[in-house]
């Protein structure tokens, strides 16, 4: 038969790598992403952060990866693969395949080197190794003797995210062969820009993620009200209100989201009673990675959901509108936090990293995070261990958090709203099982803390027609 090995977010959500190993030992990786924050590799507990990067499994076996989507935790990893030997096909799905070398260039720069000479060959590998396929389309992934056959499902998490189906040799009961399906990361129902991921009819056995397997989301009506309420709170301050977002993902339904509030505040009395100049608000994106990103769903608009294009052929722009100003060069990016530091002045400053672990929104809340005037909104995951997750549990108690080895004190009103999460919540995991026509006979949780696995892990057992949950 096969058997399916973790090298990542097994007992974490970072990390995600599991490997698939057939009966003549030839395997293919699913994903090969970092660790962030206090999670580490289940084969090295140590706290050395080089102990995040390094591939501590044999790769000999090794033959393909097959990547779900873009976002670090899933792809991190990817050039010490490649250092650690492993020179096979990397499969993706077409967005995935053009995103991917922008997405590693920045990990590289960031965590290794910034030279060029080091950068361009691993670049140029990566593109060599890659092999777009289209969605729903069965692309052969030769393991030695045998051929896998794998298809790329919309998941509705990023741009190009995908949950994959192998087709392996073996037989089930009822059919001649075994549909094994490695979810990634699901996209949350009814989120902005892409449809959200429909159900197989069939699956013998699952990967299944949990990173809200305890949580449900406020439904998008809700979480719009949210957002627009924190935004007239923090401006009645008259302060900056700083969003830490990943550059793929949140950060573009985000914009698409504002864009929305702006547009309808003319025709919403409620948002005009808020005494707000909704057009002159300042929605600065501060952040190259995000803007080449943006730029990028607005060329692959052709994967964006009904809605959206009906915004697009009515002559809006939800991702470039007029009150969007974005920051590319390091030293704009110092001149603009001092100016918001000096001044105070009321914008929405959305800035990479998401979890708060590096990346340009460190020097916004270095600068602002103890001006009370300044509110953070947090909209995703944020990882034990990270800056975020502190800022997030200690704020609130008018706590501190360390930033770089510095003691900040949390002045700043802080916020989160769950519901602007890419990732499915309970329900929508669940709803995924349940809407299968064949349900798996085994479901393996990955990707969540322990509460959320075992939260998930009660409501499945539930489903009529499920198997095995562990």
């Amino acid at each position: 038969m096969y058997h399916i090995t973790h090298h990542g977010a097994a007992d974490g959500v970072t990390g995600s790598c599991h490997q698939l190993t057939l009966h003549n030992g030839a395997a293919v990786l699913v994903d090969c992403g970092l660790f962030q924050g206090a999670e580490v590799s289940d084969n090295n507990p140590q706290t050395d952060p080089l102990q995040k990067l390094l591939i501590e499994f044999p790769i000999d076996t090794i033959k393909a990866l097959v990547v779900t989507h873009c976002h670090i935790d899933h792809v991190g990893r990817i050039p010490y693969l490649l250092a650690a030997g492993f020179d096979g096909p990397i499969y993706a799905t077409e967005a995935s395949a053009h995103l991917l070398p922008m997405v590693l260039e920045d990990a590289i720069k960031v965590g290794i080197t910034r030279d060029e000479s080091v950068i361009g060959p691993v670049l140029k590998r990566i593109k060599e190794l890659l092999v777009p396929v289209p969605y729903k389309t069965w692309a052969d992934i030769p393991l030695s003797d045998l051929t896998v056959p794998v298809k790329f499902h919309p998941a509705g998490h990023i741009l190009g995210s995908a949950y994959v189906e192998f087709r392996l040799p073996y037989p089930t009961p009822t059919h001649k062969d075994t549909r094994l399906v490695f979810s990634g990361d699901l996209g949350a129902p009814y989120a902005p820009l892409l449809p959200a991921p429909k159900p197989l009819y069939r699956c013998d056995d699952l990967v299944l993620e949990s990173t809200y397997g305890d949580k449900n989301h406020s439904n998008r009506a809700n979480r719009r009200q949210q957002l627009t309420r924190v935004i007239a709170e923090a401006f009645a301050d008259k302060g900056t209100i700083l969003i830490p977002a990943f550059s793929i993902g949140r950060t573009q339904e985000l914009l698409y989201e504002i864009e929305e509030i702006i547009h309808s505040a003319a025709l919403n009395p409620a948002l005009a009673k808020l005494g707000l100049s909704w057009d002159y608000i300042d929605v600065i994106v501060d952040s190259p990675l995000a803007s080449q990103f943006t730029q990028s769903y607005r060329e692959l608009k052709d994967l964006w959901d009904a809605e959206a294009m009906r915004k697009v052929n009515a002559g809006r722009h939800p991702l470039s509108f007029e009150q969007l100003l974005t920051i590319d060069s390091h030293q704009e990016h110092l001149q603009t936090v001092e100016y918001l530091r000096n001044t105070g002045r009321a914008a929405i400053v959305i800035a990479a990293s998401g979890m708060c672990s590096g990346g340009r929104i460190m020097n916004y809340l270095k600068a602002l995070i103890e001006d009370p005037r300044t509110d953070i909104v947090f909209v995703g995951y944020q990882a034990a261990g990270t800056p975020g997750r502190d800022i997030q549990t200690y704020g609130p108690r008018n706590g501190y958090v360390m930033l770089d080895g510095q003691r900040y004190n949390i002045n700043a009103d802080v916020f989160t709203l769950s519901g602007y999460s890419a990732h499915a919540d309970q329900k929508g995991l669940v709803n995924f099982v349940k809407r299968m026509r064949h349900k798996p006979a085994r479901i393996r949780l990955v990707h969540g803390e322990t509460h959320a696995k075992q939260a998930l892990q009660h409501e499945l057992t539930k489903v009529e027609g499920v198997g095995e949950v562990g």
